[in-house]
């Protein structure tokens, strides 16, 4: 790692890329791949150099450089994204550079963000970018998907909580997704949140942005728990499109069933902190198949 660091600092101030002597920090939060700030001094903007991982693909979130520039140079002054400098390919491999962005991470108060999503569903999606997960019959496949990867004691005993109910189809929506609006992608900036980590954007059904943001599991791993029925609420109603937001709750018992595969297949990967965002997972499913079966009883 420390040898990759200095290769990669070699590597841009040879090339002319980054001034030579900036101050370089290891940035924490990236989950996949590595991030630094650099900081060239007064009167300069501090910038971002994001290296991507070398790991196997992700089932869930793909990690694609090309499609993270052509998003970001695609919504230069929306105020939804950080400013792109360049990508570049290095001897350890794909290279972003984009402005800095001041600022926390989202904690509290969900609202700013559904307003923001909300704004970023309203714009056109650039071309090529892949096809996101739209209806349940796409989640489920996706969800298989996921628990190829996973032993197959565990896939078997996950496929048995597949919700037994109508599917709700596709939208066929092309909004533009962040796909992976987890709270560790949003800084609140000056202006308000702003999306960051623009690895795995998509064109599809606004509900997959809103249900990544809600699952309890990526609450809880980010923030410590998840978010309460009040603050449920309130994201919705900020959100306020009513149409997107009663296909989420169609499609819910799929989301948290495939997010509860996710979390299986990350903890088969090493990644022990997913253990409790499973159970979460698990439990919100469980209530749906219980109410389910009690509207069944009555029927």
């Amino acid at each position: 790692m420390a040898s990759d660091y200095a290769h990669l600092v070699r590597y841009l101030e040879e090339e002319g890329i980054v001034p030579s002597g900036a101050s370089w920090t290891r940035m924490e939060g990236g989950r996949t791949n590595r991030l630094w700030k650099l900081d060239a001094g007064k009167g300069t903007d501090a910038l971002v150099v994001k290296l991507y991982s070398h790991a196997a693909p992700n089932p869930m979130f793909p990690n694609q450089p090309e499609a993270e520039e052509r998003v970001l140079r695609h919504l230069v002054g929306q105020g939804v994204a950080p400013e792109c400098h360049a990508l570049l390919e290095t001897p350890l491999g794909p290279c972003l550079i984009y402005r800095y962005l001041p600022g926390a991470p989202w904690r509290t108060d969900p609202a700013p963000v559904a307003r923001q999503l909300r704004r970023l569903h309203q714009m056109p999606a650039p071309p090529d970018l892949r096809h996101g997960v739209d209806g349940a019959a796409q989640i489920i496949e996706q969800t298989r998907l996921i628990l190829s990867h996973v032993p197959q004691k565990q896939s078997r005993e996950h496929e048995q909580t597949l919700p037994r109910l109508a599917l709700p189809g596709p939208s066929g929506q092309r909004a533009l997704l962040h796909g992976d609006v987890v709270p560790g992608n949003l800084v609140m900036a000056s202006e308000g949140p702003v999306l960051i980590d623009w690895q795995c954007p998509a064109a599809g059904d606004p509900a997959e942005d809103l249900a990544i943001f809600l699952s309890p599991a990526m609450q809880q791993l980010y923030c410590g728990r998840p978010l309460d029925k009040a603050e449920r609420a309130a994201f919705l109603a900020a959100y306020d499109d009513p149409e997107t937001i009663a296909r989420l709750r169609a499609l819910a018992p799929w989301h948290h069933w495939r997010m509860a595969a996710y979390c299986l297949w990350r903890l088969h990967q090493g990644a022990t902190d997913y253990a409790e965002g499973y159970a979460l997972e698990r439990a919100a499913l469980c209530r749906y198949a219980e109410s389910a079966a009690a509207r069944d009883a009555v029927l």
